[in-house]
């Protein structure tokens, strides 16, 4: 039994309200659980797994089945923060392998893809890439992938954490499409910071114009002798790319150690994904700030239904989870209220957070009394000089300017801290809702245009 708590009386909150869902997200507040993960075989080590453990990763998890290294400075060497600094002020890179590559590729690979996102495929030109998500027939988010269009008959699925690669087999178990579906050897590493351009033309020479490269451009270059896709992408809202490297499993040394010769005069740093500056951008992150059972409106993801072009969303084609969506979507507009809850911004007090929440934090509304949402991602904000988190609150009704579901810019509600970050342990600090993202990213995404 554990000094620090009894498990015993931990409760679920049942006052927060999931009843239109059938499986709730766990509130049980039991704070840092004190076991060690087992390593063994029945989870993927990826191809940099152990050129992560020599740079220093100290702690992982598991994502897509593949063990996932998501610290290298340890909290009494000054931790996340530290990883923080180098990612704002320098070049970082990131084994994120675990983003699993699913390839389409064949004659009806536009056609698959475009049922399957609801998004408009079409639109996506070859060796380009865009931020999509795939729904359930109920509209239920089973994924939020960037999809890169390699050709005309291919595209990769870069997925994050959820099974998407045994569904797109499936949903083609019947060769209705003309095409083949399955995993390849492409391991990413993400390259970010402010320096990140510098350390791509050292590394690329004079293989790309990367000045004229656009936002989610693709290019075919060779790092360390080894055939790579990049993309001008990332998962922190600072500059940054994408290295897709093939072959991963043989020549995962050759591209890796290529990184860190060119990155010495830029300062590299290997370092975990920064949750910390996602937060910041309001990049979500899937099973966290969502999952299968919440619909693209009520997680800010409401601009990709039935997105057809810029500031279009008349997408024609068929795609699975449309008529739902749809549904809902005509609903918001008629002023009803399709879902229980909606994700928001918020800036909180407290102590300082600056590592990972083991518990979906309790939120209260501004009066007191039983809690009635959560918080999904929560993180210090430096620049700020305070708390930032999303969460999940009562849905309300507002709509943005295009009509998206949004948050009531100036709510206020209280927040159920653990001793550790409260002020006064017991007593829930104040919190307010705030616009997303809290920090405008390096290149502004169409959640961010359509904010207003």
């Amino acid at each position: 039994m554990s000094k620090e708590f009894d498990y015993t009386k931990l409760k679920h909150a049942t006052s927060v309200d999931q009843s239109d869902r059938e499986v709730p997200y766990n509130l049980r507040q039991s704070g840092p659980t004190k076991v060690e993960m087992l390593i063994s075989t029945r989870v993927r080590k990826s191809p940099y797994w152990h050129l992560s453990m020599e740079a220093g990763c100290w702690r992982a998890t598991v994502y897509n089945r593949i063990y996932h290294p998501r610290g290298y400075v340890k909290p009494e060497d000054g931790g996340a923060m530290v990883e923080y600094e180098a990612i704002k002020n320098h070049v970082t890179m990131w084994n994120v392998a675990v983003e699993r590559q699913i390839r389409v590729k064949g004659p009806d690979a536009e056609k698959f893809t475009d049922y399957v996102i609801t998004r408009d495929a079409t639109k996506i030109s070859p060796m380009r890439a865009r931020y999509v998500i795939l729904c359930n027939a109920y509209g239920g988010v089973l994924n939020d992938p960037i999809l890169l269009r390699i050709s005309k008959d291919e595209f990769w699925f870069s997925l994050s954490d959820s099974d998407i690669g045994m569904y797109l087999q499936g949903v083609n178990a019947d060769g209705r499409f003309n095409c083949t579906v399955e995993e390849i050897d492409v391991c990413p590493v993400q390259i970010q910071g402010p320096k990140s351009k510098a350390l791509m033309k050292d590394l690329c020479g004079d293989q790309l114009d990367f000045d004229n490269m656009p936002f989610y451009g693709l290019a075919e270059v060779k790092i360390g002798g080894r055939s790579c896709v990049i993309s001008q992408s990332g998962f922190s809202g600072e500059a940054g790319y994408e290295i897709y490297l093939r072959e991963a499993t043989k020549y995962a040394d050759d591209m890796w150690n290529a990184v860190l010769e060119a990155g010495k005069k830029h300062s590299l740093m290997v370092i975990a994904p920064a949750h910390h500056r996602r937060i910041q951008a309001g990049i979500l992150s899937w099973g966290q700030d969502m999952d299968a059972q919440h619909n693209p409106f009520q997680c800010n993801l409401g601009y990709q239904v039935s997105l057809s072009g810029k500031g279009e969303w008349n997408k024609k084609a068929d795609y699975v989870g449309k008529a739902a969506l749809e549904k809902m979507g005509a609903e918001l507009k008629d002023g009803k209220k399709p879902y229980k809850l909606q994700l928001v911004g918020l800036e909180l007090g407290g102590k300082p957070i600056e590592e990972y929440a083991p518990d979906f934090w309790l939120v209260s509304a501004e009066s007191g009394g039983d809690p009635v949402g959560f918080i999904t991602s929560p993180w210090y904000h430096p620049e700020k000089g305070q708390n930032i988190a999303m969460g999940y609150v009562p849905f309300d009704g507002t709509l943005n300017a295009n009509g998206f579901p949004k948050a009531k810019v100036g709510t206020k509600y209280k927040v159920h801290l653990p001793a550790k970050y409260s002020d006064t342990p017991g007593t829930p600090v104040d919190a307010v809702v705030v616009d997303i993202p809290f920090t405008e990213s390096y290149n502004a995404n169409t959640r961010e245009v359509v904010k207003g």
